[in-house]
């Protein structure tokens, strides 16, 4: 585990991020399953969350809202009531963006140690344009319902 946050700490400073680390799905998951401390927060809309599927066990607060994808001006907030700022928060969006701000929102707000899950729950689109085949938490195999 010691080495997982060690790479994950590497990446977000290689990468200049206001965070502490990011990770890939795996890594993710890895962590979830070794830190029983550790949050898992999905900031998808509810509309990507109902269409696309869900993560077992995951905290669902949306970072923006569809259609149109308006910021939630509860997110913050929400969060705070949540989760323990103490311990790991792992952050999932779709592709690693929202969840890349969030994670960063989170730090903001003084939450301990904030991480982006790389690649997110869809990754990137394969040569059809599809997303969910070539990387991400789904493309990894990792626990996931369709809604």
């Amino acid at each position: 585990m010691t080495e997982l946050l060690e790479a994950a700490h590497q990446r977000a400073k290689d990468l200049g991020l206001p965070y502490k680390g990011a990770l890939l799905p795996m890594e993710a998951y890895r962590l979830l399953q070794q830190n029983a401390q550790a949050q898992l927060v999905d900031v998808r809309s509810r509309a990507e969350l109902d269409w696309v599927g869900r993560i077992p066990g995951a905290t669902e607060i949306e970072l923006r809202s569809y259609p149109g994808m308006q910021p939630n001006p509860g997110f913050l907030d929400l969060l705070v009531d949540r989760l323990d700022k103490a311990s790991p928060v792992l952050f999932i969006c779709r592709s690693g963006a929202r969840s890349s701000q969030a994670a960063a929102i989170a730090s903001d707000a003084e939450f301990a140690e904030c991480y982006n899950i790389l690649e997110g729950f869809e990754g990137d689109r394969d040569e059809h344009g599809h997303r969910g085949t070539v990387s991400g938490w789904k493309a990894a195999g990792l626990p996931w319902i369709q809604s």
